[in-house]
């Protein structure tokens, strides 16, 4: 059996021949590296692969790159075969670095990266959208991620000649593919000390486009990754991303947030402080955005993107202060208590001028409509105000201030449209009066003047007692 050496040498020689003559066609040189291609498959041959193959291939690439631009550009060529020949160039190197980090450093000292670059530029540029042009363009980028992966020097390299405009290219890619493997080259090269790069205004758009190729494409992994795994440790960079985005693609980026606050592994002291900063910025966006949800009450805007943005707002804050590692933060969180009850009022208000999502309904068959955005709204306002609460009395005091607790009240009915509204109008009423003789006050008197009603009470675990002749709210149930 012939050593490794003797197959590559071999191998070198025929592809070696093409490249000087040139007699035998493009396809030949396809043929030829191709037989490259499969050595490199194993890794025996991968370790015995010498420098001047790869600068033998860096050759024909650039050969490849001329021809490619030169046919473009005239209507009256087709490069097609010299695509074929870019493809399985790429193959082949895309295989010689699988575990193998001295190809990939002789790889980046010979100058392929920079020619592959070069080449996938051209590709992106082009308006031809044929599938050579799609297949070379892919395996291009499999190539890169590749020859990045585990090896600093490589993605340095990457980094300087493809940021920003090759991966603007890929983000915005008709091709899922191509959007993947792009995502992927970006996510292994964008290492902590290329951050700064992507806050610079010029550049911000390749943050941007990450969420919105995500929104378009929500299979690709590596777009989820780089934006949990990258862009939520940059508070600072997460706030221009934001003010970037449209609304649908604002939803999606808090969806994301969501999944990271909702992932109950432990976290470091770092990260803590890194989630701390993003609840608080979400509560200022809250704040600032809330009276939008009030569109969603039109009869034809039930899926208005601002309004779902507010929705999905308050369903995230909900889940960080249900935390304890988040509640702390939030509670004290300037405005957001006074903006959560005010919101719960102009709800409630436009709920009762005219029949829609705010109205409060209860029918036998549950006949709302549950597929609504703003399902749930209520309920969940009234969840936040509970939890804002828990155990502070500051804020406790605060509702009695803005009168929420009759409106709290006022909102515990059953209702259709939004689920568990009962469950979270108690916790919040327990939270209020806990060891808070004013609050028990306010409730009592609500129920001896007619204003509260005594079967919702009921309803929630409480009762009005006189004592003495002073009127005591007590629990039928454990508080």
């Amino acid at each position: 059996m012939a050593a490794p050496m003797e197959h590559l040498t071999a191998a070198y020689r025929l592809l070696e021949a093409w490249e000087i003559g040139c007699t035998d066609g493009v396809q030949s040189a396809v043929d030829r590296v191709r037989r490259v291609t499969e050595l490199f498959k194993e890794a025996e041959h991968r370790e015995n692969a010498d420098e001047k193959i790869f600068t033998l291939l860096l050759k024909i690439l650039s050969r490849a790159l001329g021809e490619i631009q030169a046919k473009s550009s005239t209507s009256d060529s087709s490069p097609e075969c010299w695509l074929d020949l870019s493809t399985e160039c790429f193959r082949c190197l895309r295989n010689s670095c699988v575990q193998c980090s001295r190809n990939q450093n002789t790889i980046g000292n010979v100058g392929l990266i920079e020619e592959t670059v070069s080449l996938i530029k051209v590709l992106s540029s082009s308006s031809n959208c044929s599938e050579s042009f799609l297949v070379a363009f892919r395996c291009g980028l499999q190539f890169l991620g590749n020859v990045a992966g585990g090896n600093q020097g490589s993605q340095n390299r990457i980094w300087n000649h493809a940021f920003p405009q090759l991966f603007l290219s890929c983000l915005t890619h008709e091709d899922e593919k191509v959007a993947t493997y792009g995502s992927m080259v970006l996510f292994t090269c964008m290492r902590e000390d290329k951050m700064a790069d992507l806050m610079v205004s010029a550049n911000l758009e390749v943050a941007v486009n990450v969420i919105t190729a995500y929104n378009k494409w929500p299979n690709a992994e590596w777009l989820q990754l780089i934006v949990m795994d990258r862009f939520l440790r940059y508070p600072e960079l997460l706030k221009q991303i934001y003010a970037s985005l449209s609304h649908s693609d604002r939803v999606v980026l808090i969806e994301l947030i969501m999944a990271k606050v909702s992932d109950k592994s432990l976290l470091s002291v770092e990260e803590l402080a890194i989630l701390q900063k993003i609840a608080e910025f979400l509560s200022e966006c809250f704040q600032s955005q809330c009276k939008a949800v009030l569109k969603l009450a039109g009869p034809t805007h039930c899926d208005e993107q601002e309004g779902v943005v507010v929705v999905r707002l308050l369903d995230i804050l909900c889940e960080m202060t249900s935390d304890s590692e988040h509640l702390t933060c939030l509670q004290s969180s300037p405005g957001l208590l006074d903006t959560v009850v005010e919101t719960l009022r102009l709800t409630h208000l436009v709920g009762k001028q005219s029949k829609n999502i705010f109205t409060s309904t209860h029918t036998a068959s549950l006949g709302s409509d549950l597929t609504h955005a703003a399902v749930g709204f209520k309920a969940h306002l009234i969840r936040l105000i509970a939890n804002l609460c828990y155990g502070n009395k500051d804020n406790q005091d605060k509702i009695y201030e803005l009168d929420g607790i009759p409106l709290i009240l006022d909102n515990c009915s059953i209702d259709d449209n939004n689920p568990f509204l009962n469950q979270w109008a108690f916790y919040a009423i327990r939270n209020l009066t806990k060891n808070n003789e004013r609050n028990q006050g306010v409730i009592a008197n609500l129920e001896r003047q007619g204003l509260a009603d005594a079967s919702a009470l009921a309803r929630m675990g409480l009762e009005v007692e006189e004592h003495d002749g002073k009127l005591v709210l007590r629990s039928v149930k454990k508080m």
